[in-house]
Parts: structure tokens; C-alpha cells; sequence
């Protein structure tokens, strides 16, 4: 009997967590399609086949669940960039503009609300800062020798010519394929590990 009453409690909170990990999935995958203020907490109960007071009892508030949901997708994220080795132009791009066909479009959406919705600008200040370092990383080629504002400058140029909205651009609004985009941004990277400085700026 004593084994039993052990177990009981490890069944109990494994079948909590595979239905906080269900609710999790189903509020992924509306935030993925929808906007911010289109998604409820009772269509996500619906998706994750679950009463919407269950959601409640995981989560509590819409927000709440934005923000668990936003963690676990950011970290997803940044398991998947963070194998790439230094230097590594091509498989960089292909895990980013990878993520940018899971992720983007919600990104850019998201991006678009962060001033309206207090919950989303932190999780996009918390990306930006993460995009920096992985391009400082990833591409750490055409800092080599940099200084000062040169370097921050450089720096600069790779996040912009990887960022989100330039996927957006490519990808969306001129309609590239996905190996089109990660020829196009394989191009840009590659002529910024090329450029020298030539203004002549101040540090």
C-alpha cells in the first residue's frame, strides 16, 4: 500500500504537466496564427481539449499564458540557434531563416503590438538582445579588427540585414522562396565580412 500512495502523487503532477504542456502547444499555435488580441483563452481550452477553468487554474490570466507560452517558444529558439558554431555563415542561415518559417510571421506581429500590449514588449526587448549576441557570434567574421564605433556599426549592419523584417521583406512582400531568402541574406552577410572601413569616422 505504502508503494501505491507514492506513486500516486507522481501520476498526479505527470498528468498535471502533460496538460499544462497541451495548453502550452494550443496557445503556441494560436499565437503563431493569430494576433494578440484575436486569441482567447476559452479557444485555446477548446484546442487543447480542455475546460477553460482548467486553463484558468494553470495560468490564471491571458496574460500569464502570453508569457509562459512566449518563455517556452524563446527558448525553443534559442536551443536551436545556439548550436551553431562561430563562424558559421551557412548553417546560420539555415537555422535562422528556419525559425523565421515557424516563428516570423508572429514575430513581426507581435512587433507590431509591443507598444499596445505591456506583456509583449518585454519578450521582444528579451529577442533583440538575443539576435544581437547570436549574430556577434555567429558572425564574428566581419567584426575581426573592429573597434569603437566601427564595430557597433558593423555590428549593427549584420542584425539588420538578419532581422525579421528583412525575412518579412524577402520573403512575404517580394515573395522569395526559402532558399532564395537564405541566398539573399548569405549575400548580404558575406559582403559586410568584406567591407572595410572606408569614412574614415572617429571611434
Amino acid at each position: 500500500m505504502g508503494g501505491t500512495e507514492t506513486q500516486r502523487p507522481s501520476v498526479r503532477d505527470a498528468a498535471l504537466q502533460a496538460t499544462r504542456e497541451r495548453i502550452l502547444d494550443a496557445a503556441a499555435d494560436a499565437w503563431r496564427r493569430q494576433w494578440y488580441d484575436d486569441v482567447t483563452l476559452r479557444a485555446i481550452a477548446r484546442d487543447a481539449g480542455v475546460a477553460l477553468q482548467t486553463v484558468v487554474n494553470h495560468f490564471g490570466t491571458k496574460e500569464a499564458l502570453f508569457l509562459a507560452t512566449a518563455e517556452r517558444i524563446g527558448e525553443g529558439i534559442a536551443a536551436r540557434r545556439w548550436v551553431v558554431a562561430a563562424g558559421d555563415v551557412e548553417h546560420a542561415l539555415e537555422v535562422l531563416v528556419a525559425d523565421y518559417e515557424d516563428n516570423g510571421d508572429a514575430t513581426v506581429r507581435n512587433l507590431a503590438v509591443e507598444e499596445k500590449v505591456p506583456e509583449v514588449g518585454p519578450m521582444i526587448d528579451l529577442g533583440r538582445r538575443g539576435h544581437e549576441a547570436w549574430c556577434e557570434h555567429c558572425f564574428a567574421g566581419a567584426l575581426d579588427g573592429l573597434r569603437g564605433a566601427e564595430r557597433r556599426r558593423r555590428l549593427a549592419q549584420l542584425v539588420a540585414v538578419t532581422d525579421v523584417y528583412t525575412w518579412k521583406i524577402l520573403r512575404r512582400d517580394k515573395g522569395l522562396s526559402q532558399a532564395q531568402v537564405r541566398t539573399a541574406m548569405r549575400e548580404l552577410v558575406l559582403a559586410l565580412h568584406q567591407t572595410t572601413d572606408t569614412e574614415g569616422e572617429a571611434p
